[in-house]
C-alpha cells in the first residue's frame, strides 16, 4: 500500500508565485509565476487549474495544500482559489503553528510566514546555528541559533527593487541587465552600473554574514534562496548551500508537522 503524501505548496511573495508539487519529500514539480495584485480569486484558481490540467495532476489527488503570503490582501484570494478550484481548506502558515523552532522575534506573528518556512527548511535539513538569506523581492537575513530559536534578521531592498530605483531617481542612469559586468571597473556607464549593483550587492552579503557569523559562531551554515538567489551565489564564497527552493521545502515540512 502506497502511504506517499502528494502536497502542494503555494509561496505568495510580492513579485513572485511560486508553486512546488511534493510526492513525499520530494519536489516533483515547480512553478514560478509573477505576482499580479490585481488579480481575484477566480484567476487564481483558474490558473491553478490550468496547471493541474497541463501537467494532468487531477486536484483530488493532493493530500494536502499548505500557503504562505507576505501578501494580505491576496492571501484570501488564493484560499478562495484552492477551497473552489482545488477543493481543499489550505493550511496557512503562521508563528501559532507546530514548528521545530521557537520564535524569539519580539512579536512573533511579525515574521513573514516566508521567514518562518525558510527557518523551518534550515533546521530540518541543515546543520544549525544557520543563516538564511532569501533575495526576494526584499532581501533576508535569517538568523537560527543552536538552540533551534529562530531570533530575527535583517531585511533590505532587494537586487531588484535597488536596481528600480537607482533607475528611477536618476535621470541619465538608464536600464541594465542585472548581470556581473567583464571587470569590477566598469569602463563604461553601462558596465559601471552593473559593477555597483551586483558587486556592490556581493560585498553587502560579504559583510553581512560576517557580522552574523561573529553573534552566531563562525560554525553558522550560510543558505541561500530566493528568485535572485543567482544572480549573486556564484560571485562569493560567503555561501555554503544554494538551495532555490528552500521556501516549498519548509511548506512541505510544516504540512507535515501540523497535518
Amino acid at each position: 500500500m502506497n502511504n506517499t503524501q502528494t502536497i502542494l505548496a503555494i509561496d505568495v511573495g510580492n513579485t513572485n508565485l511560486a508553486l512546488g508539487l511534493f510526492s513525499g519529500e520530494t519536489l516533483q514539480k515547480h512553478w514560478r509565476l509573477s505576482t499580479s495584485h490585481e488579480r481575484m480569486g477566480d484567476e487564481f484558481g483558474i490558473q491553478f487549474s490550468q496547471i493541474c490540467e497541463h501537467e494532468n495532476i487531477p486536484p483530488a489527488s493532493f493530500n494536502g495544500i499548505v500557503v504562505s503570503s507576505v501578501v494580505p490582501p491576496l492571501t484570501e484570494r488564493v484560499v478562495y482559489a484552492c477551497q473552489q478550484y482545488l477543493g481543499q481548506d489550505p493550511l496557512l502558515v503562521s508563528s501559532n503553528l507546530k514548528l521545530n523552532v521557537t520564535i524569539g522575534y519580539d512579536d512573533p506573528t511579525a515574521v513573514g510566514a516566508d521567514r518562518i518556512a525558510d527557518a523551518v527548511a534550515a533546521k530540518a535539513l541543515f546543520s544549525i546555528p544557520a543563516c538564511v538569506i532569501d533575495f526576494g523581492t526584499a532581501t533576508t537575513f535569517n538568523a537560527i541559533n543552536a538552540e533551534s530559536e529562530y531570533m530575527g534578521g535583517a531585511i533590505l531592498a532587494g537586487i531588484g527593487l535597488s536596481a528600480q530605483a537607482l533607475f528611477q531617481r536618476t535621470a541619465k542612469l538608464t536600464t541594465v541587465e542585472l548581470k556581473a559586468p567583464p571587470s569590477i571597473i566598469g569602463r563604461n556607464t553601462t558596465h559601471a552600473i552593473q559593477s555597483g549593483l551586483i558587486y556592490g550587492y556581493v560585498a553587502l552579503v560579504e559583510g553581512m554574514v560576517a557580522r552574523f557569523k561573529e553573534e552566531l559562531g563562525q560554525e553558522t551554515k550560510i543558505i541561500a534562496t530566493g528568485g535572485h538567489v543567482n544572480r549573486i551565489s556564484s560571485l562569493t564564497t560567503a555561501i555554503d548551500r544554494v538551495e532555490p527552493w528552500l521556501t516549498l521545502e519548509g511548506l512541505r515540512i510544516i504540512w507535515e508537522m501540523n497535518r
